[in-house]
């Protein structure tokens, strides 16, 4: 167990890795992309921006006044006459990115090529940021007037942020997933072992409680061999019945001893195709002649057989007796009425009682390890709720269905279907 669990483990975290790897690799390309798309986007705002730029209009204007420190037009001092133009110019390029949907932050310099004159963002960075430039060559008005080579700079900060940001997305719901996933995994690889745990310490039980059973057992099969010459004819039938339970809980008793087997998912079935006809048949008359000493209704009508099914006959009459059972222990006055039949290629069992019933919402569960139908906070029936669970596990070992129609206070109808073989196969 300790080696699947090292499998189990090594394979998680090689999974998840190769999910984180695959994930960044989606990243980088998602990156790769962005900056394409950005520079797409660059060149298509730089162009709208040097064609309003080469024509002689208001910024243009005012941008030309104040590199020539001309103030006399606007009639305010030079530094009011430039800082003015700064945010104008700031608007104007905000204006163009947005339009191209860029937001990212920005600062840019408008300089001659001897870098004599310019104009500076009102937005400065420090010279320490990692910058990226984008320089814009302005042709026609400005070149014209100053009589040299005007550029616009356009300087972005942290682009890296930037693209990340656009890709949230995408990255943050993968971020997400991958640590659902985990948790996920973590969860069920908790429950499976706990459940494993618990599961050997049941075994544990169960060895050791039906150990201590034998004993009891092989004692009362030794008192009844020991009374066989010294009981009356009439009460013989009853030293039967007695005989015939002892046996009867011995296999039980090895039944359960493989229980630790079957929860182990482990190939306890020894399957043989049998005509299951007598032996359903001595099945009820055992529970026929037990109950006639109880105040229990039990009729039985089977079809004419042979009935061949592949199965296990233990533990498919240990599933019936259970169902039978059930039947008698749930019903206050119990009438109890089994019939077979074969139909389309399947023999088909019903039980039925006149019980309390089970509600809608309880048979949706009832077939559920440990589940027991309750009355509010009281239990009936002292039990623990493994029964039904184990006629379903054994029905299924027999590649076959079982089916529950109950009416709260009407009583409950169980049936069984089981494929019928002939000639060793399935009809």
């Amino acid at each position: 167990m300790l080696k699947k669990r090292n499998i189990y483990t090594i394979v998680f975290i090689v999974s998840i890795l190769g999910l984180a790897i695959v994930q960044y690799q989606y990243l980088r390309i998602g990156i790769n992309l962005a900056k394409v798309q950005f520079s797409s986007k660059i060149g298509l705002a730089s162009e709208d921006i040097r064609n309003t730029l080469e024509t002689k209009n208001k910024l243009t204007f005012l941008l030309a006044n104040a590199i020539e420190e001309d103030s006399l037009y606007f009639n305010i001092s030079v530094d009011s006459l430039r800082d003015a133009s700064s945010h104008f110019l700031n608007d104007f390029i905000t204006e163009k990115l947005v339009e191209k949907g860029i937001d990212a932050d920005f600062t840019y310099r408008l300089v001659t090529r001897d870098s004599t004159h310019y104009i500076k963002s009102p937005v400065v960075y420090e010279r320490t940021a990692e910058l990226v430039t984008y320089p814009i060559e302005i042709k026609g008005y400005l070149p014209t007037l100053l009589g040299t080579d005007v550029i616009l700079e356009l300087k972005f900060r942290n682009l890296d942020s930037y693209y990340l940001s656009k890709l949230n997305g995408l990255t943050v719901p993968s971020l997400l997933f991958i640590l659902g996933i985990i948790v996920a995994i973590l969860w069920i690889l908790r429950t499976y072992y706990w459940q494993r745990n618990v599961i050997t310490t049941t075994n544990e039980f169960i060895n050791n409680l039906t150990h201590e059973l034998k004993t009891p057992v092989f004692s009362i099969g030794l008192a009844s061999k020991m009374l066989e010459g010294e009981i009356s004819e009439e009460k013989a039938p009853v030293l039967d019945i007695i005989r015939q339970q002892v046996e009867r809980l011995k296999n039980h008793i090895d039944k359960v001893l493989e229980l630790a087997s079957f929860e182990e998912r482990q190939s306890i079935f020894n399957f043989e195709v049998v005509d299951f006809k007598p032996i359903l048949e001595d099945l009820c008359k055992d529970f026929k002649t037990l109950t006639s000493f109880e105040e229990v209704h039990f009729e039985y009508r089977l079809a004419a057989g042979p009935y061949r099914i592949k199965a296990e006959v233990a533990h498919l009459e240990n599933a019936i007796n259970n169902l039978l059972e059930n039947a008698k222990k749930y019903s206050e006055e119990p009438k109890i009425e089994m019939e077979s039949l074969v139909q389309k290629g399947k023999l088909v069992i019903r039980i039925s009682d006149n019980g309390k019933g089970i509600g809608k919402r309880d048979q949706k569960l009832v077939f559920q390890k440990y589940y027991r139908v309750s009355d509010g906070n009281k239990y009936g029936v002292k039990g623990y709720g493994l029964g039904l669970s184990y006629v379903k596990r054994v029905i299924e070992k027999h590649n076959g269905k079982i089916d529950l129609n109950s009416e709260i206070n009407k009583g409950t109808t169980i049936i069984l279907k089981i494929p019928l073989y002939k000639h060793g196969k399935k009809i």
